[in-house]
């Protein structure tokens, strides 16, 4: 049996457990938001009726991949690397949403 990865760490910062929590939280929705616009493109297309193309539904379907994976990676390290990939599902995030949302 292998030790448990918790045995050796330090209790963590409350700042990085509450920013790696926030940034969850954002994976999470553009997960929420990638299947909802596939929804939306499917029953759009059902319809005969305008929405979301294949390069957007593409589009937040790969942001969304990226965030869990990168989100992982903060969930498994500690220190200035959670940090960092906490702070790139943030930055990842914003950029989704300021490219396909308020352009």
């Amino acid at each position: 049996m292998g030790r448990s990865r918790a045995v050796g760490r330090r209790p963590e910062n409350r700042g990085i457990r509450v920013l790696r929590g926030f940034s969850g939280v954002l994976a999470g929705g553009l997960v929420a938001l990638a299947v909802a616009l596939l929804v939306a493109g499917i029953a759009a297309q059902q319809r005969a009726v305008p929405g979301p193309g294949i390069v957007a539904i593409a589009g937040h379907a790969v942001a969304a991949a990226v965030a869990v994976l990168v989100q992982r990676r903060a969930d498994r390290t500690a220190g200035l690397a959670a940090v960092g990939a906490a702070c790139g599902v943030v930055a990842l995030t914003v950029v989704v949403l300021g490219v396909q949302w308020l352009a």
